[in-house]
């Protein structure tokens, strides 16, 4: 059985913008998972930029998930992708070459105008999610389908740093990735505090 996910995005900026943003979107603050990035070939037919790039990339895998992975938690990725600039589309296509035994998604993205705003864009997302592990091939499926919603928020979020911070760098400092990492900042900075001034406060405690 074969799980099918679909999304859609929106990019409040021009498909131009974001076909230029698209080569430039790692690193970002949701991209910690991107671990390398490689161009294997590109080449230029009419109107069309067609490239190919492999990726590692790594996540957080559940504990009743890592008997089954080991220790190797890294995964190498292929992305195809197509920019149009006649039809102006971005079209990828992405699948993970390790762990196919385990899992095996198939991604697809295209980044085309929005017809309700032509200034603005959008991403039409759309996966296969497939495993064939005896007896929790469903459930691992159901993993895949709802990690691969959540990556699509953070690439979509990380994608709209990189536009913001190439097209309207006076508003990043408000950006939400960038308000989310001061926030985490200072609340580990408040933790580290605390632990640091617990030991004293807690002898003087014992000793009265």
């Amino acid at each position: 059985m074969v799980k099918f996910v679909a999304t859609t995005s929106l990019f409040k900026y021009t498909w131009e913008q974001v076909a230029i943003s698209f080569w430039q979107r790692y690193p970002n603050p949701n991209s910690k998972h991107v671990l390398t990035e490689d161009v294997i070939s590109r080449q230029i037919d009419g109107d069309k930029i067609i490239s190919r790039r492999m990726l590692t990339k790594t996540n957080k895998i559940p504990k009743w998930g890592e008997k089954l992975v080991g220790q190797n938690k890294n995964v190498l990725i292929v992305e195809e992708s197509v920019v149009d600039m006649s039809q102006k589309t971005v079209t990828t296509y992405t699948r993970n070459l390790g762990l196919q035994k385990i899992m095996s998604i198939e991604e697809k993205c295209v980044y085309k105008i929005n017809p309700e705003n032509p200034a603005w864009t959008i991403c039409e997302r759309t996966a296969f999610v497939s495993s064939c592990v005896f007896g929790v091939a469903s459930a691992l499926e159901v993993f895949g389908a709802k990690r691969f919603q959540s990556n699509a928020k953070k690439a979509t979020q990380g994608l709209d740093f990189v536009l913001t911070s190439l097209f309207r760098s006076d508003h990043l400092k408000d950006h939400p990735l960038l308000v989310s990492t001061k926030i985490k900042d200072t609340a580990r900075k408040a933790a580290e505090m605390a632990k640091s001034k617990a030991p004293p406060i807690l002898s003087r405690a014992s000793s009265t």
